[in-house]
């Protein structure tokens, strides 16, 4: 089974791309009724990408076997009511595993996690990407791109070599160097996401972005995706408006180096009652003043 056409595929990103998060039961083990109901409320509530095994659902902390069962109920849960945007990385034979697997399960597209590797050289990274990006031809490919050694002109190479290569989701915290970096790679040719979530979309939309990743649509989806529909509109006014509702929480989460990127959002997900606050290492559960904090933030937002 496979996903839909790269016409519908390019479409998907240019929106709010949801990065669930990956429920844990008491014992440790993936709460896999939790993740099915949160999936289904991002898609009630008018989701219509969503990537399992993205940084927010902790995709380092999952084993292999774990990976595979989140892409799985994940497509299972989309039923054709939302594009699947599979999270695959580490090392070249396990990335394309998990491409194909996707590719099996019937997810649309894969992103393509920022290579881990130490060295990473111009011809390596398009060799790493080119590697997926041909073992599942029939799936689009997204670069998820943090680094900023790497240049417009690489990708441009890549996207020569690799047709299904649609889009980019670029998380180097820079407006200006993504405006460059867009056009020297070739802004018609890929779907811009800003992977920088909510608190950079609006200067990355002004730079040729036309989706953006977020970790907070997990809490409150209207709030994202009214932000996405003031953007659309050009109404920067309004997207602004969001900003400033939800800085102080994105704040907390990106604060000493994003440390408690992926537990702020579990602990608002607990204080709505909605699956526990359990992470894995090297995230830790957030000490009980600083909850309450999470709970105040979080009070009033539409749910």
């Amino acid at each position: 089974m496979t996903g839909p056409g790269p016409d519908a595929a390019r479409d998907a990103l240019a929106g709010v791309v949801a990065i669930p998060v990956t429920p844990f039961a008491a014992d440790g083990a993936l709460d896999t009724k939790a993740h099915r109901a949160l999936l289904r409320r991002l898609i009630d509530g008018g989701v219509h990408t969503l990537t399992p095994n993205g940084n927010t659902g902790e995709y380092y902390a999952l084993t292999p076997g774990e990976r595979r069962t989140v892409t799985e109920l994940t497509v299972e849960e989309a039923a054709g009511r939302a594009s699947v945007l599979a999270g695959v990385g580490l090392e070249v034979p396990t990335a394309v595993a998990a491409a194909q697997h996707a590719r099996r399960a019937g997810a649309a597209m894969v992103m393509v996690h920022q290579p881990v590797h130490p060295y990473v050289s111009q011809g390596g990274w398009i060799d790493y990407h080119r590697s997926v990006a041909e073992a599942v031809p029939e799936l689009g490919v997204v670069p998820y791109v943090r680094d900023p050694r790497v240049r417009g002109e690489t990708l441009a190479e890549l996207g020569e070599l690799c047709p299904n290569v649609i889009g980019v989701k670029y998380a180097v915290p820079d407006a200006a160097r993504f405006a460059a970096f867009a056009r020297d790679a070739g802004l018609e040719r890929f779907v811009w996401v800003a992977g920088l979530a909510e608190m950079y979309a609006p200067s990355y939309f002004t730079g040729g972005a036309t989706g953006f990743t977020s970790g907070l649509v997990n809490v409150a989806p209207a709030l994202s995706l009214g932000m996405l529909a003031a953007l659309r509109a050009g109404d920067y006014g309004s997207a602004m408006k969001v900003f400033e509702r939800i800085r102080p929480f994105e704040e907390l989460r990106a604060a000493r180096q994003s440390a408690d990127n992926v537990t702020v959002v579990k602990e608002a997900l607990a204080a709505l009652g909605l699956c526990r606050r359990d992470v894995r290492p090297p995230s830790h559960v957030l000490p009980e003043p600083v909850r309450a904090e999470v709970a105040d933030l979080i009070a009033g937002w539409p749910v």
